[in-house]
């Protein structure tokens, strides 16, 4: 019988040539960060799962949180505190206060691509990982995908066609195994700079995340 995937990568992970090659190249320069495969963050026996397109450079890279370190993260988390899904105090590092509360965050790529655009090979490589930390999550029924890199991801993870849920910001599919799946345009700085999405967009989604999750 073969073994079950691993929710999470190894440190060394070495299935990405590319995405290996530029971590290590962070590690000569910057030995002090994190520069590995960022793990989920959160209770695996929360009721909503959050994923992400990939650690950023000088966030998540850097510090080895999902979010954490980046403009990304002060919206994400100052949302997540408003609706419930956090608590504490949200200081851009991985020894605050901050606790994620219900919740869970998992990225679709797990290593930083370099310019903050994993190939389509890379993504496809990764998803391995994503199925696992969905399964290992047994009360979940709620996921939010920001963008849609991480709204393909989990469709690609659940075996679902894209042509069944066509991602929109604001958009709620039914997928299988009573879960459902919300889609907001991610937290990026260029998306807000652009006014692509305002902090109010991505609160109606977490508006309407809190109401499914306490259905």
């Amino acid at each position: 019988m073969p073994a079950e995937k691993s929710a999470e990568p190894s440190r060394d992970c070495p299935l990405c040539p590319r995405l290996k090659s530029f971590r290590d190249r962070q590690r000569a320069c910057e030995p002090e960060w994190f520069n590995a495969p960022v793990p989920s963050f959160g209770d695996r026996n929360a009721r909503l799962l959050i994923v992400g397109l990939a650690p950023g450079l000088k966030g998540a890279n850097r510090t080895g949180r999902p979010f954490t370190g980046d403009f990304a993260g002060d919206l994400l988390y100052e949302t997540l505190i408003e609706f419930g899904f956090a608590k504490g105090k949200y200081e851009a590092r991985p020894d605050d206060s901050l606790r994620l509360t219900d919740a869970r965050i998992a990225n679709a790529v797990r290593c930083v691509p370099p310019e903050n655009k994993p190939t389509p090979v890379e993504i496809r490589t990764c998803n391995q990982f994503l199925l696992p930390a969905i399964l290992e999550m047994p009360s979940m029924k709620t996921i939010v995908a920001l963008g849609r890199i991480a709204h393909d991801a989990v469709l690609k993870a659940l075996a679902q066609r894209k042509s069944s849920a066509p991602f929109g910001h604001g958009k709620i599919h039914a997928l299988g195994g009573d879960r459902t799946l919300f889609d907001s345009y991610h937290c990026s700085r260029y998306n807000t700079n652009t006014g692509r999405l305002t902090p109010e967009m991505f609160k109606d989604v977490f508006r309407n995340v809190r109401a499914q999750v306490d259905r």
